[in-house]
């Protein structure tokens, strides 16, 4: 509802009913609106309350996506002045410089003065910006190749009929990269943009598409080599892996296949090299997975409690790093299902650890290890005393015990980051890599054969390495696919990784 100031009815009791109306929508409306309020806190203290009670990440999403819908409608419904008497400025950020603008000028109807009917002039212009969509479109690329002969010796002449990306196949380098960010970025399967290809009135089977994206995966798989390779001549990565449900038809249903993560990231001490995450497929979980991925590299690696990561440290060249993060974990689990003051008194010790690198973050290495030597240190060591002087006095199997004997047993990893200034706490950085690959398998159910776990693997790797750098991923793979088609180098590959494309591509993600 709109009201305009400036042409209000002149009858008295039109005037007392719209007034009455409107008060009776406003009462109507901010009931509603504390009612979608009380509803959202419910949810929250579902999010943060006891595990037990706490929903799926992804259900709040859900849930809170049709409350916020909800008071919008609410609050649209409220009635509003005329714009020219509510105009004010926002409070929105700007839109991006980058995105093109469709000029739209408004000038009044009269360029004559209502007053005194002389001629008005301009004196100055308010601007304000909507956002536009322009739907997605399908065209057809339609080359012609014209025949030329000769008339004296009948001789036919016409240009060679140009190569596909895929051999046989419709699809541009462009509708190859939205297949494949749609699938392994956005998580829609392909029998969905099958469907959604449908509506634009195009018939592409999803075996169409699977076939695409083999053949583009065929392009890449140069580039996740050589990706892997940059990675693994780092000496600071951190692993982890993650389930991935894998078709096996002999048995009639999924066995568990493996991807397992290697991430750089040096941004919190100032490091000199790209944030970059590797995905690398395996059908199992044995130990013999992650050495033989890291069978050259020397340096620190970041691991959780896995106990295959051990044997790595063996050769003296590879240091591992404990995650207080998964120590803290096993306290507050038992914090949440017992209130144990042991537990409780962990994660307020553990807490002060992590204060001091909110506070280093982002500074030299030199920084954090004097703030972490003078500051943490203390609390570390006294934290293991008080783990000891405490271990005998819970019973042995209770899980108390067991997150008390699953610190100490790691000790060494844990402190690690109190002798080097570029060792972070946790194993964060690998965690956030492997959340796309938890949302990917909640929509694809599972990978259709190990070479699928394969092509998951290696597009997460290009993908997640451009949202790292700032990348926006369909620009980066519609460039690479189009360049490596016309024969870019593959002793230049480097200039395609995305942190190298993206200082000749400055696109904003």
């Amino acid at each position: 509802m709109q009201l305009d100031l400036n042409n209000l009815p002149t009858d008295t009791a039109l005037l007392h009913r719209l007034v009455r109306e409107i008060a009776t929508t406003i009462e109507h409306n901010n009931g509603e609106i504390e009612r979608l309020k009380s509803i959202i806190k419910q949810l929250q203290r579902a999010q943060f309350g006891r595990r037990s009670e706490r929903l799926d990440p992804d259900q709040l999403a859900l849930g809170l996506e049709d409350l916020d819908s909800d008071l919008a409608r609410e609050h649209e419904s409220v009635p509003r002045l005329d714009k020219q008497q509510t105009e004010r400025s926002s409070h929105r950020k700007p839109l991006p410089n980058h995105l093109p603008r469709a000029d739209v000028r408004l000038d009044p109807d009269n360029m004559t003065c209502a007053c005194c009917g002389g001629t008005l002039h301009l004196i100055g212009e308010s601007v304000s910006e909507m956002l536009d969509w322009i739907p997605a479109q399908l065209r057809v690329i339609r080359t012609t190749r014209p025949k030329y002969g000769c008339r004296s010796c009948e001789t036919v002449v016409q240009a060679p009929a140009p190569e596909r990306v895929i051999a046989g196949g419709l699809a541009t380098p462009a509708l190859l990269a939205q297949v494949l960010v749609s699938k392994y970025c956005d998580h829609t399967p392909l029998y969905r943009q099958s469907q959604i290809f449908a509506r634009h009135g195009v018939d592409l089977p999803r075996s169409t598409l699977a076939g695409w994206v083999g053949g583009a995966c065929w392009w890449l798989e140069a580039l996740h080599e050589r990706l892997a390779k940059n990675v693994f001549a780092s000496d600071h990565l951190f692993a982890d892996d993650t389930p991935v449900p894998v078709l096996d038809p002999g048995r009639g249903r999924t066995k568990t296949g493996r991807l397992w993560v290697y991430a750089r990231e040096q941004r919190p001490w100032g490091g000199p090299e790209p944030p970059a995450a590797v995905y690398l497929f395996a059908p199992d979980r044995r130990a013999e997975r992650p050495a033989s991925h890291l069978v050259n590299f020397k340096g620190v690696l970041h691991v959780d409690g896995y106990a295959g990561f051990e044997s790595l440290a063996n050769n003296g060249e590879v240091v591992l790093a404990a995650c207080w993060s998964h120590a803290r974990r096993r306290f507050y689990e038992v914090a949440q299902a017992t209130s144990a003051p042991i537990a409780a008194e962990a994660l307020r010790r553990i807490a002060e650890l992590y204060a001091v690198e909110a506070e280093v973050r982002g500074q030299t290495p030199a920084h954090r290890l004097a703030a972490r030597r003078s500051r943490s240190k203390p609390v570390v060591d006294a934290m293991r005393l008080w783990f000891e002087a405490q271990l005998p006095l819970v019973p042995g199997r209770s899980t108390l015990a067991e997150a008390i004997r699953y610190a100490l047993s790691r000790w060494e990893g844990l402190t690690r980051f109190l002798h080097d200034g570029r060792i972070e706490l946790d194993t964060n950085p690998v965690e956030r890599a492997i959340r796309p690959v938890a949302l990917g398998r909640k929509n694809h159910l599972f990978a259709g054969s190990d070479g699928g776990g394969h092509r998951w693997a290696l597009l997460c790797s290009l993908i997640e390495t451009c949202k790292l750098n700032g990348v926006e991923p369909y620009a980066y793979l519609h460039n690479v696919l189009s360049r490596m088609f016309d024969g870019h180098p593959v002793n230049r590959l480097n200039e395609l990784l995305p942190w190298a494309w993206k200082a000749g591509n400055p696109v904003k993600s």
